[in-house]
């Protein structure tokens, strides 16, 4: 059993449910996002953004690994810095988009 957070852009909700999902059913311990802004609509202010990124490290903290949801190898500047934060911590790091055994059919 691992503990894995999932990264990735808010605009790829459905992905994240998938992986989430996907994950879990292999017994592993799967953090996600709180919500997803992009995909929902949400406003939030950079206060906000700021903490939003803060927690995440946090999350990147108290896992084994970071499983990063890269559709069509799109990662943006939050997520890269998520990468980095992950490097720097040891964690092992995977690819939505290089791990096609495992990751959920679409």
């Amino acid at each position: 059993m691992k503990i894995i957070t999932l990264c990735g852009s808010t605009k790829f909700k459905q992905q994240f449910e998938q992986t989430n999902a996907f994950l879990t059913l292999q017994g592993n311990i799967v953090i996600s996002l709180a919500f997803f802004e992009q995909s929902e609509g949400f406003d939030i202010t950079e206060e906000q953004a700021e903490l939003l990124g803060n927690l995440h490290f946090r999350k990147i903290d108290l896992s084994d690994e970071i499983f990063v949801i890269d559709v069509n190898g799109y990662i943006g500047s939050s997520t890269k810095r998520e990468i980095e934060y992950a490097k720097d911590k040891g964690k092992t790091i995977r690819y939505y988009s290089a791990a096609s055994n495992a990751r959920p059919a679409q």
